[in-house]
């Protein structure tokens, strides 16, 4: 999922297996100042592995939907700002 610039907000989906992580990086153009999460996984963690990239690992044995939230602040080309990025997982 990519975001036209900072400052706008975005809601993407995602497919795992149960049991599986996958590295989500912030995708912005331009620069990243700062990043935290803002809605924890409810079946599962959420790590951050630097200001641009982040760590989901599902639940073991779990298979449904899952729901996180970051927070990022950077600056692009053409604007500057805080965006909120909601990703819904999908985990089979």
């Amino acid at each position: 999922m990519e975001l036209a610039d900072w400052g706008e907000n975005a809601t993407g989906d995602i497919s795992i297996a149960s049991g599986d992580s996958c590295i989500f990086p912030i995708t912005l153009r331009g620069a990243t100042s700062s990043s935290e999460i803002s809605q924890k996984p409810a079946h599962g963690k959420l790590k951050k592995i630097n200001v641009a990239a982040y760590e989901y690992k599902t639940k073991a044995r779990y298979k449904g939907s899952d729901t996180f939230v970051i927070r990022a602040t950077g600056k692009g080309p053409k604007a500057s700002g805080t965006s909120v990025i909601t990703v819904h997982a999908t985990i089979k």
